[in-house]
């Protein structure tokens, strides 16, 4: 963080007072306010749309220019030569690994994929019909009173053991909470299978019959992880954060990224896609939602088109949007109605001027959610394999978070607007 001169805010008639500015390796520049509770006001910022709530060195987003960079590697080109235990490995450690290290980092995951035996008759105080997000808070929160040997958070070891075991486990959970769901007994995970492979095999195995994972599937569930692994300081990334920033242990800040991304406004977007295609119905329909996406009267949007924070194209759309073409080839699902309608849909998403214009181009959660189906992964667990993805983005965030010295424990300001001072009365006396 270098310094880059400051900026004078006049405040009450004529008082000043200078705020630092700093500049990051890319970015915007950002004015520093710390300082600005000697005035006795604070910043009003509702959402933390223009506030820096920290420091990182993990991704770097422009959602003018379409970029999304981990470690300062473009997202194309990790999602395009990388697996995810790469990702993962350069997520945590700042670097690419080489031969050695990724092999070693790999055999570390293996050997922790396995859940604590007793951790299984946590599932039996669920429902069977819970819903898969609900049951990966109560278990995940639940890992810290397994494996509470390596809980000290000073200690860089311990939150090492902590990463390695909640990105070994949480694919684990995540597999079981969907067999549990649908009453199919519990597939233990395969050594010698892939971190995706291995997801998928606990996820549609059976005892019954050998299972032999499809290499274009897997290859295309390890790209949704890898588009997925981290974005900046989303809602779930602050949560997980915020809880961090208390002492909390690493296993209950995770079940709080989990719960904070169970939200339809963050982590439910590739479900709401595949619900609205449902409601379409087939492509005979689409022209009528079209119409009505054109209507600026008419409430109704299309999902899974356009970005928050992406105001071009979403780099990581471009990748998925190949891996879905691959996946309905490979498994002849282009004449299904409702991957018809979604293709009509992304064609004229891509050739209609109102789209261009306003660049509504389709997201990762649009050809994800067509992805995550085709793979035959009901939608309840969609945001579970969100979850899945997004764990080593929160293990890194939230050990970069313990290890900044600026750090203190979050405590947000408030503008308050509620009634003055006002004096008890007894109930007898009240109008």
């Amino acid at each position: 963080m270098n310094s880059n001169g400051k900026a004078v805010l006049t405040y009450d008639g004529g008082k000043s007072i200078d705020l630092p500015v700093y500049s990051g390796t890319i970015g915007p520049d950002v004015i520093d306010i710390r300082s600005l509770g000697q005035t006795g006001m604070f910043t009003y910022d509702p959402g933390f749309l223009a506030t820096a709530s920290c420091q990182s060195a993990i991704t770097y987003i422009d959602g003018d220019a379409g970029l999304l960079y981990y470690r300062g590697y473009p997202i194309e080109q990790l999602a395009e030569h990388a697996d995810f235990m790469e990702v993962c490995y350069l997520l945590l450690n700042g670097e690419l690994p080489n031969k050695s290290q990724r092999e070693s980092f790999e055999g570390n995951i293996r050997r922790h994929t396995m859940v604590h035996d007793q951790l299984t008759n946590f599932f039996k105080g669920f429902r069977r019909d819970a819903h898969p997000m609900a049951v990966m808070v109560g278990v995940v929160g639940a890992l810290s009173a397994f494996y509470h040997d390596a809980l000290n958070i000073t200690n860089a070891e311990h939150r090492a053991i902590s990463a390695t075991r909640l990105l070994a486990k949480v694919p684990t959970i995540a597999a079981m909470c969907y067999r549990y769901n649908t009453g199919l007994p519990f597939i233990y995970p395969r050594n010698d299978l892939s971190y995706a492979a291995n997801f998928l095999y606990m996820m549609f195995a059976t005892p019954c019959e050998e299972y032999v994972p499809n290499s274009v599937l897997v290859k295309a569930f390890d790209r949704i992880l890898t588009l997925h692994a981290d974005h900046e300081q989303n809602a779930s990334t602050s949560t997980v954060r915020l809880a961090g920033s208390s002492g909390a242990n690493p296993f209950a800040c995770i079940a709080a990224g989990i719960a904070a991304l169970w939200g339809p406004a963050h982590g439910g977007a590739n479900e709401a896609v595949l619900k609205q295609l449902g409601e379409m119905g087939d492509v005979s329909q689409v022209g009528k939602y079209i119409s009505r996406a054109k209507d600026k009267d008419d409430s109704f949007r299309l999902m899974g088109f356009g970005h928050r924070v992406y105001k071009n194209m979403d780099p990581r759309a471009g990748v998925m949007r190949k891996t879905c073409h691959d996946v309905l080839n490979e498994l002849g699902l282009h004449d299904d109605p409702m991957f018809k309608l979604a293709l009509e849909l992304e064609r004229i998403a891509l050739e209609d001027e109102y789209f261009i214009s306003k660049k509504l181009y389709p997201n990762v959660d649009f050809y994800s959610g067509i992805v995550l189906r085709a793979l035959g992964i009901p939608v309840s667990m969609f945001t579970a394999v969100f979850a899945l993805g997004r764990t080593v983005g929160w293990i890194t965030q939230w050990n970069e978070m313990i290890s900044d010295p600026e750090q203190k424990i979050g405590r947000p300001r408030q503008l308050y607007v509620g009634p003055t001072k006002r004096d008890w009365l007894p109930v007898e006396q009240r109008g």
